[in-house]
């Protein structure tokens, strides 16, 4: 009994009466978590914070299989905002919902053991929106984005950025338009971070595929503030088979696999 107190003073256990199908409670506002299989409970982990969809809410999240299925098989902490009347105010600064997803974050340290230089923000249509709000404001250490079919205006300015930006966006995508540069130039949803990096001509590692029927190609940006990356497929407004997978991948050094 002595030696199970003392573990449970050395390594808190996370709070079980939320999670998944119930909401974590924050003040008037609430999230969801879900832990990685097979974790010890005492292993400091990565986090994924993910913002849902319009009229969606973080239980989605924590239960769908090309997000969850990705973080539960990583050793990574997925995490998910509910917004407020299921969607985010994110067109504009100072954001409400930032400082909520910050309070997130920081209830979330609290309750579970997490690795302060693996924070992840992701987000899928509105909420990739968001998550592009969320690390252009916050001033919480963000180690990467991975941005899904939503972005905000590339003239924007913004005072924080996280040190990877990885987005992707359908070319067909008519829900939240895929946002064509001037003279058509395909390479402008991502030319906020190239700016604010300093960034100078990409590579082009090509195409890739994470399943057979989808291909995705890639340019990168190796820039003296941060590195960004573009994945761009022909199809329209979806999270791509694999593609979270395959980003938690390479910024956990992992071999690749699917899902």
């Amino acid at each position: 009994m002595i030696r199970l107190i003392l573990f449970c003073l050395l390594f808190p256990v996370p709070a079980l009466a939320c999670g998944l199908e119930t909401a974590c409670p924050l003040g008037e506002r609430s999230y969801h978590v879900r832990a990685p299989d097979g974790w010890d409970g005492a292993t400091p982990l990565a986090v994924l914070m993910h913002f849902h969809g319009w009229m969606r809410q973080g239980d989605l999240v924590v239960n769908h299989a090309r997000i969850a299925g990705a973080t539960r098989k990583r050793d990574v902490l997925l995490v998910a905002p509910n917004g407020r009347g299921k969607t985010w105010r994110f067109w504009s600064a100072p954001n409400e919902d930032v400082q909520f997803a910050q309070a997130v974050l920081d209830d979330v340290k609290a309750r579970y053991r997490v690795d302060d230089s693996r924070i992840f923000v992701s987000g899928y249509s509105y909420g990739s929106a968001m998550a592009w709000r969320f690390v252009c404001e916050a001033g919480a250490p963000v180690a990467a984005l991975l941005a899904v079919a939503g972005s905000l205006p590339q003239n924007e300015t913004c005072p924080e950025s996280p040190q990877q930006v990885r987005h992707v966006h359908g070319l067909a995508d008519t829900v939240m338009d895929f946002p064509m540069g001037p003279g058509g130039d395909r390479l402008y949803p991502v030319q906020l971070w190239r700016d604010a990096y300093d960034c100078a001509e990409p590579s082009h590692p090509g195409p890739w595929r994470q399943v057979s029927w989808l291909e995705l190609d890639r340019y990168a940006w190796d820039c003296p503030g941060g590195q960004v990356t573009l994945d761009l497929h022909p199809g329209g407004h979806f999270i791509p088979h694999g593609w979270i997978a395959r980003q938690l991948d390479e910024l956990l050094g992992l071999p690749f696999t699917y899902p």
